[in-house]
């Protein structure tokens, strides 16, 4: 090939992302690399994403983007995927849409759910991360970041003890996560199912995750021995709250059951 002759360039690697009929969620009740526990937690979301080596993006809003957590995204997950970012303080709808394009995964970390939820409102940040979602972006997140996905959550973010929250309504039902380790929330969540202040939903131990898939399957995981997720309904003919576990796997391909009610919005 002469001098000046055309050198065409490399094209980007393209990714097919496929089409879901419902936003994917993984809903972790608590742990993981945030800290420094439950490394098959980790190994799960990867799996479930469906890329071999996933770019990755972190949001610590709830933690008011605490150093630590961010520097321990970076470490648990550099070896697994192919691109790593978190979301800069600050950031408003445009920047959030702009950081987002191209990610496979957004994962929430955990701290105050009522901070993350006024502040994604606010900004108009929770209508971009639930357009990612639509459009095929696996979100996950820990404690208050698996709270803000639903419609209303158990929290005790606003200091008057465990209150019901309003999240950004990606899916339908409620949420509280800390299941095992606050035995607070068990008679608090079951009660406020009875009394139809909150909707059915999931409750979620300490390194257990409840996925719902694009097709509207839930699964649950567990990454601690002992540790499970539950389905908490209100029976019509007696109003009171009903507990079924969600069979928690070690293993993403294993059973799946049917989410409760619509799952997306």
């Amino acid at each position: 090939m002469g001098p000046g002759a055309f050198v065409p360039k490399p094209k980007p690697r393209l990714r097919y992302t496929p089409m879901y009929r419902h936003p994917r969620l993984i809903a972790i009740g608590g742990g993981g690399f945030t800290h420094q526990a439950d490394p098959a937690m980790e190994d799960f979301i990867i799996a479930a994403s469906g890329c071999p080596r996933p770019r990755i993006g972190f949001i610590g809003t709830a933690s008011d983007d605490d150093p630590v957590k961010i520097t321990r995204f970076y470490q648990r997950f550099t070896p697994l995927a192919e691109r790593l970012t978190h979301l800069a303080a600050g950031s408003e709808a445009a920047d959030t849409a702009q950081w987002a394009e191209g990610l496979d995964i957004v994962y929430v970390g955990g701290g105050h759910t009522l901070r993350l939820i006024k502040h994604w409102r606010e900004t108009g940040i929770a209508q971009v991360l639930i357009a990612a979602a639509q459009r095929g972006v696996l979100v996950a997140g820990v404690s208050a970041g698996a709270n803000v996905w639903f419609e209303q959550a158990l929290s005790d973010s606003g200091g008057q003890g465990l209150q019901p929250v309003t999240g950004i309504g990606l899916v339908a039902g409620s949420c509280c996560p800390h299941y095992d380790s606050e035995p607070q929330r068990p008679p608090a969540y079951t009660a406020a199912i009875a009394s139809a202040v909150l909707p059915q939903g999931v409750a979620i131990d300490d390194g257990v995750a409840v996925m719902i898939d694009g097709a509207g399957q839930m699964t649950a995981f567990s990454a601690r021995s002992g540790a499970g997720a539950y389905r908490v309904t209100r029976e019509a003919h007696s109003g009171k709250a009903a507990s079924a576990s969600i069979q928690a796997h070690t293993a993403f391909t294993a059973g799946t059951e049917r989410a409760p009610g619509r799952l997306s919005k």
